[in-house]
């Protein structure tokens, strides 16, 4: 490993739920430096999430990350001239990392009907409720990581 491990920074907390997840998300949902468009969209994705499931908003945040988590995923390790995809368990940070970007990733693929609030509204619903396209990229990396488990042995080394 080159250089210096990076360290982490920790993260504010939001201004109106004091919760640093929601600091993240309004971080990962930001494009071009506009922050203020991407708070005002959290903000107004969380108010709708509220009014029409009745959780408190954090909480139900909290639950959607913990179901579209993955627990293991696939890393490739080359061994001998090949590679083989290894599959090998996810830290904390890189679980919540990782189910944020796949409920943001449906922002961007969302048609043109709905505001991008209300596409990330139903997305934390679903993801909530064990549904959505981000518990399905959960289940993908998961049965990817299942598929390959005779390799695990490769990445004990």
């Amino acid at each position: 490993m080159r250089g210096k491990k990076a360290t982490k920074r920790i993260l504010p907390v939001d201004h109106i739920y004091g919760s640093q997840l929601v600091t993240k998300l309004i971080n990962m949902v930001m494009e071009d430096g506009k922050k203020g468009v991407a708070t005002k969209l959290v903000y107004t994705a969380l108010e709708i999430m509220k009014d029409k499931t009745g959780v408190d908003p954090v909480e139900g945040l909290e639950k959607a990350i913990e179901n579209a988590a993955p627990r293991v995923e696939v890393r490739t390790r080359r061994v001998g001239g090949a590679n083989y995809p290894i599959p090998v368990p996810v830290n904390g940070d890189r679980q919540n990392t990782l189910a944020l970007r796949w409920i943001v990733a449906t922002i961007a693929s969302r048609n043109g009907t709905k505001s991008s609030a209300q596409v990330l509204a139903d997305e934390l619903m679903a993801s909530m409720n064990g549904e959505g396209s981000a518990i399905k990229k959960k289940m993908d990396v998961e049965r990817m990581a299942e598929a390959n488990r005779a390799f695990a042995s490769l990445g004990a080394s």
